[in-house]
C-alpha cells in the first residue's frame, strides 16, 4: 500500500487534513458498493481459510490479507471477533493496489458483500479495533469514524471500560502500554520546539510526563490543514498512536488525523 496521510474526524471537532464534515459521509451515486464507503479498486476475491490474528487472515489459495485502516484494540478477544465475521466466508478485497507488504500480505479493505460496510467498520462497531488515522479518502474515513463512535457510545468491546482512553496526567499508567497503539487524552500545557522536533507537553516535567512529538518533516501536513501547533496550548486533545519511552511516555504524530480537539480550555 502507498503511504497516505491521515484524515479522521470524530463527533467532536477533529483536526482533519481533508476537513471532513461531522456526519457520516456516503456517496450518493455509483455502484451498490459505494454506499459502504472505502470502495477502492477490486484487488481480488477468495474464501477465508483461517484467521491469523486480530486483523489478518489467510485465504484458501494461500494469500495472506491484512486489514488496513485499523489497529487492534488490545482486547484478548479481538481475533475472535474477526473470526465471527469472516470464518469460511467469501470476501472481496479492495485497495489502492495489490502490492504486498514486506511480509507478503495484501493490505486492503475487505467486504463480504457490496452492500455491506467493510469488515473494518464491523470490527470498530464491536469495539474490537481502533481507527489507525491513516486513511486519506474522506468518505472512507467518515465511515470508519462513525463505526468507532457507535462502538464507543454502546460501550462495546474495548469501550466497556474507561481505561480505553489513558489520562495524559498518569504517565506511569501510559508507560504500561509501551509498544501498543493507544489513545491518550489531556490538556496541552505548552508547545515547545527543540531542534527538529516540536513537543506538545502535558506536564511540567518534560523528561517524565507525557508528551506528543512532531518531527519537522511532518509539519507541512499541519500547515496545509491550517493548523498552528502553538494554538493547541491550553486545549484538551485526544491523540492516538504508539507509546514509546524517551524516557517519559511519548506518542510520535506522523499524521494530522492522529490529533483530535475534544473541548475548550
Amino acid at each position: 500500500m502507498k503511504a497516505v496521510r491521515a484524515t479522521v474526524r470524530r463527533r467532536h471537532v477533529l483536526i482533519d487534513l481533508l476537513a471532513l464534515p461531522c456526519g457520516l459521509i456516503l456517496a450518493a451515486a455509483g455502484s451498490p458498493a459505494s454506499a459502504a464507503g472505502c470502495v477502492f479498486e477490486a484487488q481480488g476475491e477468495g474464501r477465508v481459510a483461517s484467521v491469523l490474528d486480530a486483523r489478518s487472515f489467510r485465504l484458501q489459495d494461500g494469500r495472506e490479507v491484512r486489514l488496513t485502516g485499523i489497529e487492534p484494540s488490545g482486547n484478548a478477544d479481538d481475533a475472535t471477533a474477526l473470526s465471527a465475521i469472516l470464518a469460511g466466508k467469501d470476501v472481496t478485497l479492495r485497495g489502492e493496489d495489490d502490492a504486498p507488504d514486506r511480509y507478503g500480505r495484501q493490505n486492503v479493505f475487505v467486504f463480504l458483500a457490496d452492500s455491506d460496510p467493510p469488515v473494518q467498520a464491523q470490527l470498530l462497531e464491536r469495539g474490537a479495533a481502533l481507527i489507525s488515522a491513516t486513511i486519506a479518502d474522506k468518505d472512507c474515513a467518515a465511515v470508519l469514524v462513525a463505526a468507532e463512535n457507535k462502538g464507543r457510545e454502546a460501550k462495546q468491546g474495548v469501550w466497556a471500560t474507561p481505561a480505553a482512553i489513558k489520562n495524559a496526567e498518569s504517565a506511569g499508567d501510559i508507560l504500561t502500554g509501551i509498544g501498543r497503539f493507544t489513545l491518550v487524552e489531556g490538556k496541552v500545557l505548552s508547545v515547545r520546539r527543540a531542534g527538529a522536533t516540536t513537543y506538545l507537553n502535558f506536564g511540567r516535567n518534560w523528561t517524565r510526563d507525557f508528551a506528543v512529538t512532531i518531527s519537522r518533516r511532518n509539519l507541512p501536513g499541519f500547515e496545509a490543514a491550517g493548523i498552528v501547533l502553538k494554538s493547541l496550548e491550553n486545549k484538551r486533545i485526544r491523540v492516538r498512536g504508539w507509546i514509546e519511552a524517551r524516557p517519559g511516555p511519548r506518542i510520535e504524530v506522523l499524521h494530522v488525523g492522529q490529533i483530535e480537539l475534544i473541548g475548550g480550555n
